[in-house]
């Protein structure tokens, strides 16, 4: 994953990064259930939403892709804040 392509999925799902098992599953029926393509029909915004979420929940459901996008998510804050200060300084 490139750092242009960075997905922030705790955002996405709407949680902290310090959330556990349940909120993110919570979280991610409550918003599933609201983008739905089925409760949608012909809404490609909410059909695009409703994938996003599920891409976010596979990764962060599961405990190996979780571990793996956190030390990506380390990685990229860290370039991000060494881009920043190049700038400033």
């Amino acid at each position: 994953m490139a750092l242009d392509d960075f997905k922030d999925y705790f955002k996405i799902l709407g949680v902290s990064r310090n959330a556990t098992d349940k909120e993110i599953k919570s979280a991610f029926r409550k918003l599933a259930r609201k983008f739905h393509p089925d409760l949608h029909p012909h809404d490609e915004r909410a059909e695009s939403d409703f994938k996003e979420i599920n891409e976010a929940y596979e990764i962060l459901s599961d405990e190996d892709k979780k571990k793996s996008y956190e030390q990506f998510l380390n990685y990229w804050f860290q370039k991000k804040l060494s881009f920043y200060f190049q700038r400033i300084y």
